[in-house]
Formats: structure tokens, sequence, C-alpha cells
């Protein structure tokens, strides 16, 4: 049996594609206005996601007094401007390609032993660094004047476009979308860890914890991590490097070469500093710039960060496909995934613009063998089968998957959220004309990107959604082609009567007749 599951939730007993989470939290309809759009985006303020002058002037003096941005021989390379993204780093000279612009004492990270040498070190030992670290700046922005930290503090977000702070409202525009799904999956996670902490540490705690916290507070320190650690300063060696994690991502820089590295200074190289460089030449009162990571989709930028890109590579949807227990041959498939490096649950991320990813139709051709099919999963094909699967089987084993991935495809563009132009073709019957609704629905989507109306966050939301279906309609286009050509196929018994010779080049039946 061919089964896709939805993500986050049990396994359907037919197919859908990751289908997304509910959004248990909203009560919305469907349907929406252009008009609702753009009243929405005009009318709503987020929170002061910028900080004061006052704020950036006392964070670049507390810098200056511990010696980062000390100036007295010459100017520093960069500084702290205020910039279109909020806050940046500005080059104060021309500064050339690699040259370092940022170096950070490790007297100045946030990191675990920054918490382990703190106040609430005895109590945070054994928790998560991520969840340690949270709790250390909330603790930290509580104590207000009285941190040593207060600079650094005052000049963090109180959220970013991240959909992880987005109202019910908000999220109703991604209504329908994988990025919906995992916005709650990492709600629901974050949730979770905060009931245990809450229970374990902060209230058992009150007197190093005064100031109550809150679900949401835990949720920004949260959203604050995810939004500022560098890669492979994350999990356990997760780190905030104030000052250098003002530096902004730039799409038009596409080397991914390492562009920072924590290194010994001074006396034998004790003291260890992170260093940031510039990967291109900046000229004097440009903004310095580096890449985020170029294997990100969209729907993880706008996780991570709060924005995404126009890159077609960044369109992403991912298909997940399994091999059900109840399947009669289970452990057939399993052995046979397992041997080829997949597994129960395979999950497949296809691109928007790119073939489709090279494992995927021999997953899909192994999850629904059967029939008269079966004897593929005889041991003796066991060290073969893979490579036989890599090429149609049989015309009903690739008449199934077509059938079960297009009727998942139209099952998925359902519960997108639709404008009332695009539910007046869906009252004609949506699953039967999900192709042209699907279009329709693309084109809303993009008009609405091009009108130029929307704020940050909606142009996020239309964006992700308008991406998946063009995915969406991408796969479902695929296997109709392939539908189309299923006549013209050459199946397994084919190509193995042309092996013993008994095919000829034009299918014809090659016939001996006794001397």
């Amino acid at each position: 049996m061919l089964a896709l599951p939805r993500l986050l939730l049990p396994p359907s007993l037919l197919c859908t594609i990751s289908n997304p989470h509910p959004l248990s939290l909203l009560t919305t309809t469907t349907t929406t206005t252009t008009r609702r759009i753009i009243a929405l985006s005009q009318s709503r303020q987020h929170a002061a996601a910028i900080p004061s002058e006052s704020a950036v002037r006392d964070f670049w003096q507390w810098l200056s007094d511990e010696g980062v941005a000390n100036s007295s021989s010459s100017p520093p390379p960069v500084k702290p401007e205020f910039v279109p993204e909020g806050l940046g780093l500005v080059a104060q000279r021309d500064i050339t390609k690699n040259e370092v612009v940022v170096e950070v004492p490790k007297k100045l990270w946030i990191n675990p032993d920054t918490v382990a040498a703190s106040d609430i070190g005895r109590v945070c030992g054994g928790l998560k660094p991520w969840v340690a670290i949270s709790l250390f700046l909330l603790r930290e922005k509580a104590l207000g004047s009285a941190s040593s930290w207060r600079p650094y503090l005052d000049i963090l977000p109180l959220a970013t476009d991240s959909p992880i702070f987005w109202s019910e409202e908000e999220l109703s525009e991604i209504q329908g979308t994988q990025l919906l799904s995992t916005i709650m999956g990492v709600k629901e996670f974050v949730q979770s860890e905060f009931i245990k902490v809450e229970d374990d540490v902060i209230l058992p705690n009150k007197d190093l914890f005064s100031s109550p916290i809150t679900f949401n507070d835990f949720l920004w320190a949260f959203g604050i991590l995810r939004s500022r650690a560098f890669p492979r300063l994350r999990g356990e060696n997760l780190a905030l490097i104030p000052l250098a994690d003002l530096i902004n991502h730039s799409s038009s820089i596409t080397s991914e070469d390492s562009f920072w590295e924590i290194k010994g200074k001074g006396f034998f190289s004790r003291e260890l500093i992170f260093s940031l460089r510039t990967p291109i030449y900046v000229k004097a009162g440009d903004q310095v710039y580096i890449q985020y990571d170029l294997a990100k989709s969209n729907a993880e930028l706008a996780l991570d960060y709060g924005f995404i890109e126009s890159r077609q590579d960044r369109e992403v949807y991912t298909l997940t496909l399994e091999i059900t227990e109840s399947d009669p041959f289970y452990g057939d498939k399993l052995d046979i995934a397992e041997t080829n490096g997949l597994g129960e649950t395979a999950y497949f991320d296809v691109i928007l613009g790119s073939p489709l990813p090279p494992s995927m139709l021999p997953y899909l051709r192994l999850v629904a063998l059967g029939g008269t099919d079966a004897f593929l999963l005889e041991s003796i094909f066991r060290n073969s089968v893979w490579g036989h699967l890599e090429l149609p089987v049989s015309r009903a084993n690739e008449e199934t998957i077509c059938r079960v991935v297009r009727d998942a495809c139209k099952s998925a563009l359902s519960a997108y959220h639709t404008t009332i132009e695009e539910r007046s073709t869906s009252d004609l019957g949506y699953l039967t004309l999900c192709s042209h609704a699907a279009f329709a629905s693309i084109i809303q989507d993009e008009k609405l990107m091009e009108e130029g109306k929307l704020d940050s966050r909606l142009q996020i939301a239309v964006a992700v959604r308008a991406g998946e279906k063009k995915v969406l309609k991408q796969i479902d286009d695929l296997f109709r082609e392939r539908e189309l050509e299923l006549d013209g196929l050459e199946y397994y018994q084919e190509r193995r009567l042309k092996d013993l010779g008994l095919v000829g080049e034009q299918g014809e039946i090659i016939f001996w007749e006794s001397k």
C-alpha cells in the first residue's frame, strides 16, 4: 500500500503529500479577498523591531569599553547602523575581500559556559544549551540596568518576521502550507520545553527568577537564538556573538566559503576570539553582507530569519513516503529500503524547476509493489532489485504511483487558503479542475506580490504559499505526463525478454522453428 503520511500527524491509509498540520488555534474561513489582505497589511504594526538610537550608541560604547570597538589608532572597519533590514554592519572605510571586520573575544560570547558561570548556572546543569541560554537571556533582561549585558540585550528586537511571531490572523494566510505545519510543530515543541523548565527550574527557584517568565518570553528567546546563531554555533556549540550577529544576508553573495572562524589570540594564543571576514570588497558607507545558507528553502529562511528570496531553487516541497506496517510485504520492502540508504519513512525535497530526487521513483515503485510484481521481493533478487526499480516495473505499478501521487497533489492543493475568485472555480469540482484552479491561484498570489502593497510578513505568506503551489503543480504535471506515456514505456518483463533474446528491437516476439 502506498502511503504519504501527514507531517506531525499519523499516516493516512492511502495517500497524502505532507498534508499540513491543522491550524487548531485559528477559527478562520478558507476565503479572503484581496482587499482584506491589503487592509491587514497596511493596518498592522509589528512590535518595535528596531532599537532606539540611544540604545545603539550605548551598545557601541559598551563594545569600546570592552576593547572590541577600540578606534584609538584607526577607524574600525565596521560600525552598527540603521539599515533597511533594521540594524546592520556598515563599512567605515573601504574593506578588501576576506578582510577581518569584527573580532569578538570569548568573554563577550553568550554560550553554555556563560550560563554556567552566572548566578543561575547551578540550576541549569543538564539543560539543553538553547534552554539554558534562553533562561539566561530572560533573567538578564529582567535585571535591567543591573545586568552587565544590558547594552546588548537592549538592541535585540522584540520580534522578527519569522512566522513563530505571527498573529493568528497572519498565520491564516499560510493555511494549508507545509510552513504552517512546521510552525505549529515548532511552537508545540517550544511549549513542551517551557512547561518542563518552568516546573523543574523556574518555579522552584523564585529567588533567581523573581520576575515571571511566560511562554511568549520563552518563545522570544528561542526566536532570537534561531535567528542570530551562526552555522556550526548551534546545538552543543550554541553561542550568541554580539556585534558579529548584526551582519545581514545578501542573496547576491553566492559563495559558501567560511567567512568566520574561532582562533587563538594573545599570549600563546590562549584567548579565543570570533573572527568575522567580508566575503567581498565593500566600499565605505556600504553595508557588509554574508550568505546565510545557500541550501535553505524559503520556508526554512522564513522560519529562521523572517525573510525569503525570489530564487526558484528556494521553492521546495517535501514529499513524505512510507512503507506501512499493514503492507503484507512490509519486512521485505523495509529490508530493501534500508539496504539502499532509506527507511520505513523517506523524505524527498522536490525543488521548483528541478528533476525529481533520484531515489524517489524507485522508492515509490517499491512501496507500490504487489500482486504479480511481488516476485521481485524474493531473496534471489535482493541484490539487484533496486536496479530494477529504477526503471518501470509494470504498467499496473506505474499507473498506481501516478494515480496516488496526483490524488495527493490535488488533496494538498485543495487545503490552501484561497480567494473568493478561486473558490468559484472550486465550486465546479475542485479536484477535477485542480490544475486549472492551482494555476489561477498562483496567478492571484503573484498579482498580490507585484502590486507591492503587502508588508514584509504578508509578502512572506503569499510568496511561500505560491511557491508551494507551484511545486505541487509541477509534481502533478510530471505524473500527468507520465500517465499519458504508460503505453509507450518499457517494463520489466519486456526488458527481461530482450535480455534473453526473445524480443526484437521493435518489440516483436522472436520464434524459433525446429529443424
